[in-house]
């Protein structure tokens, strides 16, 4: 022992410099062990890694593997890095992980039932995190769930959800059984994570097996929707035989049915130039005429013309008063291409309608 010690003292400096200089050869690693270097480097770098996206079964896969590894050469290191980055430069194409992200990516361009079966079959898969999708749904969507199922079944959602979800769930929720979901979240503390997870797999199950709704808005926006625009002798018409065969359905439609008459109290007055940039100028003066033959009318008419600009508003103004007569069947038109254009603005996002609770 003592003779190696004076042979390794003998190395001059400059020979240890050498020595050291030499590039040894790199270890052969796994895909795995090169895995958990880049991401001890990573963490080393104080780079925040999100590995809780991945599924638990990677997660504890990548622990294992940085558990059983000790020290890594230098040349090793460099060599694993280079090839990381050399990979990520090669890259074309970058698809999204799991069903989900194809669904996503892929909205629009496949159907409904198409898109309900693949979701079954990525829910039957064990690798998956149910309450990554349950968390992205909105609340109309698990107000009934949440409704439906037990007070401990609900008070495990409520404490899985964000907060602010949470609250506005519970908030619809009926008093006695919101108090009683409240108190049942304070019994959660020991429930363990699998049982988490089988009861996220059951909800969301419940959900991927609800029917395909064939329409995107329910009856009363569809009815009110068609009634909007058409004559108002029809809309009269309908409603009275709504009333005579549902009266809560009829009622319903009405607070759904946007008019001319319903422009002062549902329109902005900021949104006003929007409506008079995109219909003609014509068929304003021939609507805002045939308004002054009805109060209801003209209030609406006044409303428009008060929040457009003073040079437009005069503009009309004066043509309104040499239009002479309007026929009613001119009206009509006129005033329903003015309804049209809110609407195509209000399916746009570009203008938001005031709710009848606002008024």
């Amino acid at each position: 022992m003592a003779q190696n010690g004076m042979t390794l003292a003998r190395i001059t400096p400059e020979r240890r410099a050498v020595k050291l200089a030499d590039p040894a050869a790199p270890r052969m690693l796994t895909r795995r062990q090169k895995a958990a270097v880049i991401v001890r480097f990573l963490l080393t770098e104080g780079t925040n890694i999100p590995i809780t996206a991945l599924p638990d079964h990677m997660q504890s896969a990548l622990a294992e593997q940085m558990g059983n590894m000790r020290l890594v050469d230098r040349t090793t290191l460099d060599t694993v890095v280079a090839e990381f980055l050399q990979e990520l430069e090669s890259v074309g194409l970058a698809f999204p992980g799991g069903i989900e992200g194809a669904l996503s990516m892929m909205d629009g361009h496949i159907s409904q039932s198409a898109a309900s079966r693949l979701r079954r079959m990525a829910g039957a898969s064990s690798k998956i995190d149910p309450w990554d999708r349950l968390i992205a749904l909105p609340v109309d969507r698990l107000l009934p769930a949440i409704t439906d199922e037990s007070i401990e079944v609900a008070a495990v959602m409520l404490s899985k959800l964000p907060v602010a979800k949470a609250a506005d769930l519970l908030g619809k929720l009926p008093g006695e059984k919101a108090r009683r979901v409240a108190y049942a979240v304070s019994m959660t503390g020991n429930v363990d994570p699998e049982t988490v997870r089988r009861i996220g797999m059951a909800l969301l199950a419940d959900l991927d097996n609800q029917p395909v709704r064939a329409f995107d808005t329910g009856p009363v926006e569809r009815v009110g929707a068609i009634l909007n625009v058409s004559p108002a002798l029809t809309r009269d018409d309908v409603l009275k035989g709504l009333e005579a065969e549902d009266a809560g359905f009829a009622e319903q439609v009405r607070r759904a049915i946007f008019t001319f008459v319903h422009i002062p109290s549902r329109l902005a007055a900021r949104d006003a130039p929007k409506i008079t940039r995109i219909v003609e100028q014509s068929v304003l003066v021939t609507a805002f005429t045939a308004a002054q033959s009805d109060p209801e009318l003209e209030a609406a008419a006044e409303f428009l013309l008060a929040n457009i600009s003073q040079r437009l508003s005069q503009g009309l103004r004066e043509e309104m008063a040499t239009r002479g007569k309007v026929k009613e069947r001119d009206a009509e038109v006129a005033m329903t291409a003015i309804i049209s254009a809110i609407r195509t603005l209000v399916d746009s996002g570009e203008i938001t309608l005031i709710q009848h609770e606002e008024t």
